[in-house]
């Protein structure tokens, strides 16, 4: 089968840093930390007061009403991010046939605030008062549905819940099914809106989430005093296209998807593999699939949650990968600025890399002030760096032990 090249050519975003992408890379740049106090609901009977919210975001400002109201705030933040990479691209369908467009967008747990609202009302008011609109918001998937009609995009509509691994596996998916002549064009991402009473209960009872109260030492990837991560919130959407089709419309390019990798540790509930194993496999799946050598990626957009056995597992898995280039290569942890954004963390971080790429510029793991022996690499530590980069790999590793790993080559004409 011919293998098509394609191409990253419209970006959005609606983040803890900023409600679009432009903003967001910016703030990346300026390494700015997206984390405060949790201002949806009040957390003071809970122990963890931290999240990385999407802030100033009026849904009435980009759509109507009627519809923002018969959206889950997860479905909002991913349709505006869609109308921004759409326009960024300037791409319409009278320049694509329908039915060769279309999306691919995770959630790893869609409308919960909805479920947890509307639980509330049934067990006060009875179960059949509850809202008719309750299930057709609340579903993981209607990111993406609304996506598709939104745009009337006819081709393919899926949505992989893959948890923390859910954005990196869209997109991937989306590079393999344009790559292999499915589609020509696909939007493709992740969304995420879960800062609620339930899920920071969840996760602080699991102990996955730092209970810090500084927001400067609360999201702290590779750093021997990390104790969980700080959730986030948002999404990120990227238009990718067939190379010729792009080509064909005078579309500017942010990068070229070149690989993809994706394995599951078939391990453990929650915990990876101590050594990173199935994360590695995933890391050089996608340098196989692109046809390159290990030695050619300069930079890895890590996983890095901040949590003790991510970290350091991550940390093994690229040393295994990259033998003593690990030490050559820049890795570092954007989750320091954005907090773990769940089923849209790979697809913000998937957009940084293209980004990166596009700029010559390597985003800093921001607040980190005591090195781990196990977490030894470089780690592009508090700042930021100019460089070229020809080569850069984003990793996802999600409870359930998927992994997935893309890999993105500067645009070269």
């Amino acid at each position: 089968m011919e293998r098509r090249r394609v191409v990253i050519t419209g970006l959005g975003a609606v983040t803890p840093l900023g409600l679009t992408a432009t903003d967001t890379w910016q703030a990346v740049r300026e390494g700015r930390c997206g984390i405060g106090p949790i201002t949806q609901f009040d957390p003071a009977e809970q122990k963890v007061k931290l999240a990385a919210e999407v802030k100033d975001f009026v849904p009435e400002n980009y759509l109507p009403k009627p519809e923002a109201k018969r959206m889950g705030r997860f479905t909002q933040f991913a349709v505006v991010a869609t109308k921004e990479a759409m326009a960024d691209a300037d791409f319409t369908l009278a320049e694509g046939e329908e039915d060769r467009c279309g999306v691919i967008v995770s959630s790893g747990i869609g409308g919960l605030s909805i479920t947890e609202a509307e639980h509330d009302k049934g067990a006060a008011k009875g179960w059949d008062r509850v809202s008719p609109f309750y299930i057709p918001t609340a579903i993981c998937n209607m990111a993406a549905g609304q996506i598709a009609i939104h745009t009337g995009f006819r081709g393919m509509c899926s949505c992989p819940v893959t948890a923390c691994t859910g954005g990196t596996n869209a997109v991937g998916d989306a590079f393999h099914y344009i790559r292999d002549g499915y589609a020509d064009v696909m939007l493709c991402g992740g969304t995420e809106s879960a800062v609620t009473p339930l899920a920071i209960g969840g996760f602080t009872s699991m102990k996955a989430l730092s209970q810090a109260t500084d927001p400067n030492r609360a999201s702290i990837p590779f750093d021997a005093e990390r104790s969980g991560f700080v959730l986030g919130e948002g999404a990120a959407i990227l238009l990718l296209e067939e190379l010729e089709h792009a080509k064909k419309r005078g579309a500017k390019i942010y990068a070229e998807f070149v690989g993809y990798g994706a394995t599951c540790d078939a391990y453990h509930m929650t915990a990876p593999r101590a050594d990173g194993s199935g994360g590695a496999k995933a890391m050089a799946m996608a340098i196989a699939d692109a046809g390159i050598r290990p030695e050619d990626v300069d930079y890895i957009n890590a996983h890095g949650t901040s949590t003790h056995l991510n970290d350091a597992g991550e940390t093994a898995a690229v040393k295994t990968v990259f033998g003593p280039h690990a030490y050559e290569l820049a890795i570092s942890s954007t989750k320091s600025m954005t907090g773990h954004m769940l089923g849209a963390a790979g697809a913000v971080e998937a957009m940084i890399s293209a980004m990166t790429l596009h700029d010559g510029f390597i985003p800093a793991t921001i607040h980190y002030a005591v090195p781990d022996p196990e977490c030894d690499l470089d780690v592009v530590p508090n700042t930021g760096r100019e460089k070229d980069v020809h080569y850069a790999l984003s990793n996802s590793l999600g409870f359930g032990g998927h992994n997935g790993s893309i890999l993105l080559k500067k645009w070269e004409a």
